[in-house]
């Protein structure tokens, strides 16, 4: 009892820290930039929006602060928590440490759903983006599903399978914007596959951070089910677990946070593979640490992805997928490599 109590603590006090930090992270984000902002500028300017205080402030630095640098941190940290929750679900539902949203096609199906209704109008006026997003998500998720079915149902061959099926979500995706687009709607396109936050403002805050918030309490309702997985399908079935019910649930939850990332800020790699192995190596397999932790970590990553992004080449934005891949490639490479040591 005393030992559950103390991890009980050091959960608690681990989410302390990381909510400290995040809150770190957050006004780093709101201060750097081409124009630097000090920290105690930042502070009286969210205080003086929540809080209604008087403070004497500089309106430039005041919109700066709130209309445009605060959104785009909690879009990110929202869209870092949901992609990497999503990997974390993955792995353990696919029992495959290189699942995630990514390598698996969703984030490719969702981009040909969002630009179908970007370019072609797909759905315009019933179908919004993210709900296209969604769409082309599932339609990806199913067609993966379906190949892996195929091909025998191995967690190597659903890596396979995914693979496959984003190079033809992509190459769908390319072949609507070279030959639909307009040059400037295809220069745009082309800019937000790559990941932008660019365009992000409190409409995609109260979007985003209910999404990540949702996704991550029916995640945490199923952390019994998902340290089942790990035994495989049988073992979970035998536990008293409904397999059928918990794989449409997280993998319906895992498709809706990918899209609605995919239609703010573009197909994001990397995110939902490295983080939740960061997150294991630090708090252990269990999920009902590793989601928080998870959910924390992929959010600090992208807020620090995103102020790379703006600060690595004065006056230029890089698109952030260009340094989560910088960050995640390597660390594929050594997941890969790790597997077939313990193979």
């Amino acid at each position: 009892m005393a030992s559950r109590c103390w991890t009980w603590w050091a959960l608690a006090g681990l989410c302390l820290a990381a909510s400290l930090l995040l809150a770190l992270m957050v006004s780093l984000a709101v201060s750097i930039g081409e124009m630097a902002i000090p920290l105690a500028t930042t502070g009286k300017a969210v205080a003086n929006r929540l809080a209604g205080t008087g403070f004497e402030l500089s309106r430039i630095h005041e919109g700066i602060v709130w209309d445009y640098r605060l959104s785009r941190a909690l879009v990110a940290a929202s869209a870092g928590a949901a992609l990497a929750l999503s990997g974390a679900i993955l792995q353990a539902l696919l029992r495959n440490p290189l699942a995630e949203p990514y390598v698996l096609g969703i984030s490719a199906g969702a981009s040909t759903g969002a630009v179908s209704v970007m370019i072609l109008g797909v759905g315009s006026g019933a179908l919004g983006l993210s709900a296209g997003a969604f769409v082309g998500a599932a339609v990806a998720f199913l067609l993966v599903g379906l190949l892996a079915a195929g091909a025998g149902g191995s967690s190597e061959r659903i890596i396979l399978c995914g693979v496959a099926g984003s190079q033809l979500f992509n190459a769908i995706t390319s072949y609507i914007v070279t030959t639909s687009a307009n040059a400037e709607q295809a220069r745009g396109v082309l800019f937000w596959l790559l990941g932008s936050l660019s365009g992000v403002r409190w409409p995609d805050v109260s979007l985003s951070a209910p999404v990540a918030l949702v996704g991550f309490l029916v995640c945490m309702a199923h952390v019994r089910a998902l340290d089942a997985f790990a035994f495989g399908k049988d073992a979970a079935a035998s536990l008293g677990i409904s397999v059928t019910r918990v794989q449409v649930i997280l993998l319906g939850t895992t498709a809706a946070m990918t899209a609605i990332v995919v239609s703010m800020v573009g197909a994001i790699g990397f995110v939902g593979l490295v983080i939740p192995h960061a997150a294991r190596f630090v708090v252990g397999p269990g999920h009902a640490r590793l989601l928080p932790a998870t959910a924390f970590a992929g959010a600090i990553f992208m807020i620090g992805a995103d102020i790379i992004s703006r600060i690595i080449i004065p006056q230029q934005i890089l698109p952030i997928g260009v340094v989560t891949a910088l960050f995640g490639a390597p660390a594929f490479a050594a997941i890969l490599y790790r597997a077939r040591r313990s193979a």
